[in-house]
This record gives C-alpha cells, structure tokens and sequence, in this order.
C-alpha cells in the first residue's frame, strides 16, 4: 500500500514524470503540450527513426513545428527513447498506440497487449497508467489489467489505471493537445483523481466518469455519431445535387 495523499499531492504539483508511449499523431502532441505545462516528458517508440529526429529538435508531424520540440529538448524538459526500461522512472503512463482493425474488421488489441506486457517488466507502486488507445469497452479492465496485476502489485492499491479517449480533429487548426476536452475515466477514485490532475495540466477541460468502460464507450459513441452524421451528409449530397442545391450551403445555414 502507497501513502496517496503524498502521491495525490504531488501530481497536483506537476512535480512528476511522464511517460508517452507510442509517439505518432496521438502521442507527440501530447508530449508537447504535457512539456508546454511545465511536466517531464520522456517519450517513447519502437521506430527508432522517431526519437533520433526528435533528439535533433525535429518534427515529423504539421502538427507539431519543429520549435516547439527544440525548446523542450534543450531545456531538457522532453527526451524519446526506444529503451522502454525507463518506463521506471515516469510517474505517469500514457499509452497512445494504435488499435488498426483486422481483415474481419474487428480491432487488433496486439499493440495494447504488448505495451501492457512492457509496462508490466518495470512496473512500481504508485505509478499511474492511463490507455488512450480506441477500443471497446471492457478492454482496460479485461487486457490491460490482469497483465499489470499478474505482477503481484494491485490496480487500485499499488498502482492506479484509467482510461481517457485520444481525441483528435485532424485539419482542424483551431483545436489541438492543449485546448480539447478530455474524457477521463477510472475504476476507483484514487485512480480517477490522478488522471483528472494529469489531464487538467495539459487541456483547459476534463470531464471525468464514473468507469473504464463508460469512457471507453463514449470515444466507441463519438466514433460512431461522427460515421453516421458522414454517411448522412453523402446521401443527403445526392439528392441535393439532383434538386440543384448546395449541399454545403444548407449546411452552413444550419448551422
């Protein structure tokens, strides 16, 4: 058993490490705005092309401009690494890899486990752990954690799990890392508040709710409305076009 208060109080400080693995679209933004807040920032990825580019203060994502990085590596604030054993020294785990489907269309959880099994080699107490990655609801309590726990240490005693959806609007300028709500979800209420002080250094708003599973189901929710409402437009395109009228422009003013 950790003391959480001392824990709880030093999140709430911002005096912690965090860990990204996974340093793709999802990841590095969130190391950027995590270092931008004034937390530490090591970053990690199997392409070892990525944390060399980085370490040279460059940036493979529009997204994220090469300055931004530059600063932070020179401040020493953000490294990225490939060597996973310095998952020991984060105070906060955040998994950012992909869930891509498979040819029966369901989603490949290969990468999650595989993560899990990697945090699970340096694993400590009072480590926090959240999964970001899209997937369905049950996968953080029914993957991620039996993995972490087979190491004898317990989620909710000794370390604290949570889930919080990536979300991302790719060509939208005027959203990023740093200014998007994020859902925030936990199994217990040390886990939860964890994630909430490490949320709410990075974003202007964080929802948080009562479970994993809810959190997991409402990225599952959004991804879905977002499909529908396409889908919708696309037929809504033809017919309009066969009236002569301007889709884009009913859509402006329905706005």
């Amino acid at each position: 058993m950790i003391e959480t208060i001392d824990l709880v109080e030093r999140f709430r400080r911002r005096d912690i490490t965090v860990g990204v693995i996974g340093l793709g679209y999802v990841g590095l933004p969130l190391c950027r705005a995590a270092a931008d807040a004034g937390l530490r920032v090591i970053g990690f990825d199997v392409d070892p092309a990525k944390p060399e580019a980085l370490a040279q203060g460059r940036s493979y994502l529009s997204t994220v401009p090469p300055s931004a990085i530059a600063g932070h590596v020179a401040s020493g604030r953000f490294s990225a690494t490939t060597d996973f054993a310095r998952l020991a020294l984060a105070d906060a785990i955040v998994i950012c890899v992909p869930t891509p489907l498979t040819l029966h269309r369901e989603p490949d959880l290969s990468f999650i486990e595989a993560t899990a099994r990697v945090i699970a080699t340096t694993l400590r107490p009072g480590q926090l752990v959240v999964l970001e990655s899209t997937t369905w609801p049950g996968t953080t309590d029914e993957i991620v954690r039996p993995i972490l726990d087979a190491t004898g240490l317990v989620s909710g005693r000794d370390y604290f799990l949570a889930f919080s959806p990536e979300r991302e609007d790719p060509g939208n300028a005027s959203f990023g890392a740093n200014n998007t709500p994020k859902v925030v979800g936990a199994d217990d209420a040390v886990a939860r508040e964890l994630a909430v002080l490490l949320y709410s250094a990075v974003t202007a708003t964080v929802v948080p709710v009562s479970s994993t599973r809810t959190a997991e189901a409402t990225k599952l929710t959004e991804n879905i409305f977002r499909a529908v409402n396409i889908a919708m437009v696309n037929e809504l395109k033809q017919v309009y076009d066969a009236m002569g009228i301007d889709v884009w422009e009913v859509i402006d003013a329905a706005k």
